[in-house]
């Protein structure tokens, strides 16, 4: 069993609710924030199947930055943020 544990974002643009996952550049969207994020979901259970395929996973979500745990189950779990705020950069002109 392997468990792929990531993060969601989501935004409300225009008249949808978008769902991003920061880590593997993976979005979709949806008319409320739930189908947004079950969209979502789907788009990267279809990403991870084509690594999968492709036998390139675990070499992507170690270039994204997950860390692999191998007890009780294969878990590999994102990167964790020691900070998160917002910046303001200023034009010099």
């Amino acid at each position: 069993m392997k468990n792929i544990v990531f993060n969601s974002r989501t935004f409300k643009e225009g008249e949808v609710y978008v769902s991003l996952c920061p880590e593997l550049n993976v979005s979709s969207f949806g008319d409320t924030i739930d189908e947004a994020k079950a969209s979502l979901k789907e788009a990267v259970e279809a990403f991870i199947e084509e690594c999968e395929v492709m036998g390139t996973l675990e070499q992507v979500l170690e270039e994204a930055g997950f860390d692999k745990r191998s007890e009780p189950a294969e878990t590999w779990l994102p990167r964790e943020p020691l900070d998160s705020s917002a910046m303001v950069l200023h034009s010099v002109s």
